[in-house]
């Protein structure tokens, strides 16, 4: 999280929240990257909370993904359920210090549990389901008409501005510019609302399903990059840069056999995907890369994220995406 929003995120706001949602004063601070969220218990349930700053978030944006995953949910998807407010409220907020805004939202706590990159059932059992479920969402969101279209397009994203937290790397904005030139060109095919975030650690599986959260991302979006999104950080996460090339190359191949066999059987698969998905590839990069420097600054950045961040930043000078498909 930025220092500046660290800086007016007082105790008191977090126990505001706590009595909106009649919620136990005991809780567990699971992640504070982008938005503040823990584990919280209400009653014998227990459930998600949710805190995000105005900076990050408007409250209109909240809105709208809250009224996309209450579509979802009621429409049979894997995906969390949305609770008021002892005020009747989706979304509750307060004011902070410097008259900033903390929105706040509950969702359930999903079925089944995290897979981890190296554990065993990281396997083609469950790149199938991952597969099924995002073909799934897709389909369900083809019939979706929101009344109001609260949530950002791609090209709204302040990540795409990388020149704002990386003002000095010269090959890096132009190649980030030049990505933005072909997006450009892209037929609006196979557009639509996507989760655009759908990596392992925004789902837990039960052995047979995985139920997909966090859907903080959400925006307009060509849907390959929900094809896109799982590949990268599955190689992310395995294979570090000084790994066999051909192993790489040879594990994307499984996966994507695997992740579309499960796709196609919800959704017929985005036109050209298979050409296009190097492209998403190398934006997960350029967005990935903008979003660690915006948050995390330099003094806090260990070694280790060092070396992932340059590693990033190679691949984004020299053009080419974290794995080439066959």
């Amino acid at each position: 999280m930025e220092k500046a929003v660290d800086q007016v995120f007082m105790p008191s706001i977090l126990e505001g929240f706590l009595l909106a949602y009649n919620l136990d004063k005991e809780y567990k601070l699971l992640g504070d990257f982008e938005n503040y969220v823990y584990q919280v218990k209400q009653g014998d349930r227990s459930a998600i909370l949710r805190i995000t700053h105005s900076s990050h978030r408007s409250e209109d944006e909240i809105q709208g993904e809250i009224a996309w995953l209450n579509y979802l949910h009621q429409q049979g998807a894997n995906v969390p359920e949305v609770f008021e407010s002892i005020h009747k409220n989706l979304v509750e907020k307060q004011i902070a210090e410097d008259n900033t805004v903390f929105f706040a939202c509950l969702f359930s706590k999903v079925e089944g549990e995290q897979v981890r990159a190296n554990d065993t059932k990281f396997n083609e059992e469950l790149f199938h389901s991952w597969g099924k479920e995002i073909g799934k969402l897709h389909r369900l969101t083809a019939e979706y008409k929101p009344a109001i279209e609260t949530r950002k397009h791609w090209y709204e994203d302040d990540l795409f501005e990388i020149e704002k937290y990386v003002p000095k790397e010269a090959a890096v904005i132009e190649q980030t510019r030049q990505i933005i030139r072909t997006l450009n060109q892209l037929p609006k095919q196979d557009f639509a609302l996507i989760h655009n975030d759908v990596h392992n650690g925004n789902f837990f599986y039960d052995g047979r399903e995985i139920h997909i959260f966090d859907f903080d991302d959400a925006c307009y979006f060509w849907l390959v990059s929900d094809i896109a999104i799982p590949l990268y950080y599955s190689c992310y996460a395995l294979f570090p840069e000084d790994s066999n090339e051909e192993e790489k190359v040879r594990f994307a191949n499984q996966f994507l056999e695997a992740f579309m066999n499960g796709y196609t059987q919800e959704m017929v698969p985005p036109k050209d995907w298979e050409k296009q998905l190097s492209l998403f590839l190398q934006v997960r990069d350029i967005t990935l890369y903008a979003a660690l420097n915006k948050k995390i600054a330099p003094e806090d950045r260990n070694e280790n994220l060092e070396r992932r961040m340059n590693q990033i930043k190679h691949r984004i000078e020299q053009n080419t995406p974290i794995v080439s498909i066959n």
